[in-house]
């Protein structure tokens, strides 16, 4: 065994072990996400964090994501009373402590070995529903009370599709987030330029990257088809398969969000994917209020993309999102510090959201509309 896999093996299991937990001066360090990011950075394999800060070609996108907050002001109200203020909601069935939601990520093994279950791990004892397709069910299986939608980029057939939906039910699933942005690989310089394999997803970066044979090497506009047939139809086919609500993930057009409730989605997510499919599509946050008014408050719409802050989470929530998906975020406490450094970010963002509501003169998440929100042509 090679010194490097060696190391992440130990980090895997330190990561997820109580002892870790003791290192509350490290985890404590970082301030923010940003901070969080760097700490992480310093740790991991260049490979793994290219893959996940990075986005698609010349991540005009990925840029775009974070400056559409840039251009988003809030106008706070005063003479409230704050004393109490409360991050709860209550989303297709659930009550959740706060608004934000742990977005479906690939690759978190890059970082560490059995990271889906530290990440899962990071989420229950945050008491934050996790979108995830594994890592989930040993957690589930012990009667533990995590909060799980799962996720899938669809099948080709009904009968897969039925067969998923049932074991998602059958598994303690809440939901099914349909990731419907993803038809086809996309074109992620850093990848190719590192000379990425995506089998390494899986395993993680081996020592000997080099020279090892390539399972399915990043190349230059490689076609690489996913679900490239799938219709709105699928949407049928799971809900007839289960109780659960469907969740339509990677919606920017608002055509599009209509479309998605006509056929029967329970909740819509605008996302692009954290600008790692299309480059040149939409911010989400710029792309979000056109949806909220497609939908017509006929389906719960949510968002992801370039949420770093508790302020920017308020923005979102301020130009109709319900609730909000943060993806890259929980990798970066991860990889700085295991499931520790999850939770920990966990918890900075619900309690930045806090400050920022009490801040703007809004004591429950209901009370959050545009009121409060401009959309400005200059800022910072």
């Amino acid at each position: 065994m090679q010194r490097r896999d060696c190391f992440r093996q130990l980090m895997g299991l330190v990561a997820a072990s109580p002892l870790w937990a003791q290192q509350a001066d490290d985890v404590m360090g970082p301030v923010n996400i940003h901070e969080f990011e760097e700490a992480a950075k310093r740790k991991m394999h260049r490979m793994a964090y290219d893959f996940i800060a990075g986005g698609v070609e010349d991540e005009y996108t990925l840029r775009a994501n974070r400056e559409a907050f840039g251009r988003v002001a809030i106008l706070p109200r005063v003479m409230i009373d704050t004393t109490d203020v409360s991050t709860e909601i209550e989303l297709l069935g659930l009550k959740l402590k706060s608004p934000i939601i742990i977005a479906p990520t690939g690759g978190k093994n890059l970082v560490l070995p059995n990271a889906d279950e530290i990440v899962a791990k990071g989420a229950l004892a945050r008491e934050t529903l996790i979108c995830s397709a594994t890592g989930v069910q040993k957690l589930l299986q012990d009667g533990k009370p995590l909060l799980w939608w799962s996720n899938t980029t669809g099948s080709s057939t009904k009968a897969q599709a039925v067969g998923y939906a049932k074991r998602v039910e059958d598994g303690g699933g809440k939901g099914i987030v349909v990731t419907v942005d993803n038809a086809y690989q996309s074109n992620r310089d850093r990848n190719n330029r590192n000379r990425f394999d995506y089998g390494y997803m899986q395993g993680g970066v081996p020592s000997d990257a080099e020279t090892r044979k390539p399972v399915n090497p990043a190349r230059a506009a490689m076609w690489g088809p996913h679900t490239p047939a799938m219709t709105w139809e699928y949407i049928n086919w799971l809900k007839g398969a289960s109780s659960m609500p469907v969740i339509i993930k990677g919606v920017l057009h608002p055509e599009d969000a209509a479309l998605a409730v006509k056929h029967g989605a329970d909740a819509v997510v605008v996302s692009n994917h954290g600008g790692r499919q299309l480059d040149g599509a939409m911010g989400t946050l710029d792309a979000l209020p056109d949806v909220v008014e497609a939908v017509g408050g006929k389906v719960p719409v949510l968002m992801d993309g370039g949420l770093r802050r508790g302020g920017d989470i308020l923005k979102a929530m301020a130009l109709g999102a319900r609730a909000v998906l943060v993806g890259r975020a929980p990798l970066w406490g991860l990889g700085a510090f295991g499931q520790p450094g999850v939770e920990r970010v966990l918890q900075l963002l619900t309690d930045e959201t806090r400050l920022a509501m009490a801040l703007a003169g809004k004591r429950r998440i209901s009370e959050i509309d545009k009121t409060i929100a401009r959309r400005m042509t200059i800022w910072r």
